[in-house]
């Protein structure tokens, strides 16, 4: 009988009992995909308990973990620092020096492990602000201590007992790790996950899941240090899928040919980069291939799904997935069942194309404060809605407030904010979170998210706008990379507009425009009326009122270095506007 799950750490020891993977995780070095079994998986954790011991890490200490990519040592070190009773602090690798100081401050960790030299870099310049006793690496660096320094000290399994016994006093209310929200405004705030939190979600979601357990692959490459890809991996741990984590998002697809995964996740941003390299590469085509390309297009963007379209439809999809779309997943190997998106909202003309092809993406919804998962679609049984959310997963109530606010209640809702009960009990309140999100439930308990409380604003004329539905439009765009609309108190809504400076270079060398820097670029009128005529586009759906009037190009790229997007590509609003002040006034002083 495989053991109860209770703790986080219980996920690889019930897949030992249960599924005894031969590649639990498997990570590309120097070239060269390695793996660890669930075994050696489990006596490396427990290697690295025995050493944190050694170094007198307490319960309850904080352990902080950066890493620019998903590696196998996360896991291990999450493993191993949750048995001891200490929580795991994951911080995103591409905040700011100040923002390490200030996570690494406020949680008070006395150890860091970082990946690379890039992040030991800026972290060197702070360290000695804060409380850190020793920082370790897992890349081999000179003169730096290395992770296995740990599992080395840890080789004497003598104090295995104690390790035992600091898992023993561990329980589901335990703390078990400190999120600190990447936030589009202020200080990023501590969110306090339980065991209990993230276990509850893992076994709720599972109900979700269409594999066949323990023989499934998944290919992991969002960032490990938000709720949504770590929850995911203790998911693929109890699911019994063999992880596989990818170099880098540039080399995806490369990865995802050599391992033919069944399943992954990703935020929408990537499956629109995704789709949009596809169109580029239908659109270099010619003659009968270019035509039969855009057929299957046009064809996918008015998928329905459970055969709605009826059986002339399927006829032509069943030609067109044979034809193009076998295509599209060869290039991301080929064996795809299903791709997960969460973090912002899915475009639907994307849910539609690529359950099309074959690859449907099931949308979710949710927050760090939920552990994530609130709602998620499910293609069985009746459970995918196109342009929603999916239904609630069991033991999460939802309910709608007055004002369209989504409120949550269930075991998968955060202790609170890590010392800042102020701040707790502005979005705790009677036993609800109050997400922030706006929404509806409708007759078959699909959630549908309708736009952001904090996000819509109103006109000086007293018309409320909604920005995210208009961004959401001009996005797709295939001119548009990036786009924010303002006017709060303003006359009209207007927008800031960031192109997609590598597609506008290839239109214009198609119509034999010359374009130099991205300056030259926003400025050339012929640019700015291209543009223009995408925006007209997206003005006619909507009221006379929510229409954008005047817009402006940013010559940037927006980035998460450059201040403009969080590390989970959410636009920081604020941040935005004070960096493009000048743009603004021009739209509405000039």
């Amino acid at each position: 009988m495989p053991r109860e799950i209770k703790r986080l750490f219980d996920f690889p020891y019930y897949q030992l009992e249960t599924y005894n993977l031969d590649k639990a995780l498997t990570t590309k070095y120097n070239g060269e995909w390695k793996s660890l079994s669930t075994k050696e998986y489990i006596d490396q954790a427990n290697a690295f308990s025995r050493g944190l011991l050694r170094l007198g890490v307490q319960p309850n200490d904080k352990i902080a973990v950066i890493s620019t990519n998903n590696i196998t040592e996360w896991n291990v070190c999450d493993i191993g620092i949750l048995q001891t009773g200490a929580q795991n602090v994951p911080i995103y690798p591409t905040i700011s020096k100040e923002d390490y100081e200030y996570v690494l401050n406020h949680s008070e960790a006395i150890y860091c492990f970082v990946s690379d030299e890039t992040i030991l870099e800026k972290l060197n310049q702070i360290k000695d602000q804060t409380k850190l006793k020793g920082v370790y690496t897992f890349d081999e660096i000179a003169g730096e201590q290395h992770w296995s320094e740990i599992l080395t000290l840890g080789e004497d399994d003598s104090n295995q007992a104690d390790v035992e016994a600091r898992m023993a006093a561990v329980d589901s209310d335990s703390l078990a790790t400190l999120i600190y929200t990447s936030g589009t405004t202020g200080r990023p705030k501590g969110v306090m996950l339980s065991h209990g939190n993230i276990v509850s979600n893992v076994l709720s979601s599972e109900q979700r899941v269409p594999l066949v357990y323990g023989q499934e692959k998944g290919l992991s490459f969002l960032p490990v240090c938000h709720i949504f890809e770590r929850m995911i991996l203790y998911l693929y741990q109890y699911c019994g899928v063999s992880i596989y984590f990818a170099e880098s998002i540039e080399k995806l697809s490369e990865n995802a040919q050599e391992i033919k995964p069944n399943v992954m996740t990703a935020v929408p941003r990537l499956y629109e980069k995704i789709y949009d390299k596809i169109y580029a590469k239908g659109a270099e085509l010619s003659g009968i291939k270019k035509k039969l390309f855009f057929w299957a297009i046009e064809l996918g963007l008015k998928y329905k799904p459970y055969g709605a379209n009826g059986w002339w439809y399927e006829k032509q999809l069943s030609i067109a997935r044979k034809l193009i779309f076998s295509k599209w997943q060869a290039a991301l190997g080929g064996e795809l069942k299903l791709m997960v998106s969460g973090s912002a909202a899915l475009q639907a003309r994307l849910t539609r194309v690529f359950a099309a092809a074959g690859m449907p993406v099931m949308e979710g919804y949710g927050l760090t404060e939920t552990s994530p998962v609130i709602s998620v679609n499910d293609l069985r049984n009746g459970g995918f809605r196109i342009g929603t959310v999916g239904k609630m997963i069991d033991g999460v109530d939802v309910k709608i407030a007055d004002n369209g606010e989504i409120l949550v209640k269930g075991a998968n809702v955060m202790m609170g904010y890590y010392k800042d009960p102020e701040k707790t009990a502005e979005v705790l309140k009677d036993g609800y979170f109050h997400t922030g999100d706006k929404g509806e439930v409708c007759e078959e308990g699909f959630l549908k998210i309708t736009g952001r409380t904090k996000e819509m604003f109103k006109t000086s004329g007293g018309k409320y706008v909604i920005p995210p539905l208009l961004e959401g439009k001009l996005k797709q765009s295939r001119f548009i990379e990036q786009v924010m609309v303002v006017g709060e108190g303003e006359k009209m809504p207007a927008a800031l507009i960031q192109p997609n400076f590598e597609f506008v270079r290839e239109w214009a060398n198609r119509h034999r425009i010359e374009l130099g820097t991205n300056a030259e670029v926003i400025a050339h009128p012929k640019v700015i009326e291209r543009i223009q005529e995408e925006v007209d586009g997206c003005n006619k759906r909507f009221g006379k009122w929510e229409q954008i009037k005047r817009f402006e190009l940013t010559p940037e790229e927006w980035s998460i270095d450059g201040g403009h997007l969080t590390p989970t590509m959410k636009m920081k609003r604020k941040i935005i506007k004070e960096i493009y002040t000048d743009l603004y006034e021009k739209i509405y002083r000039s």
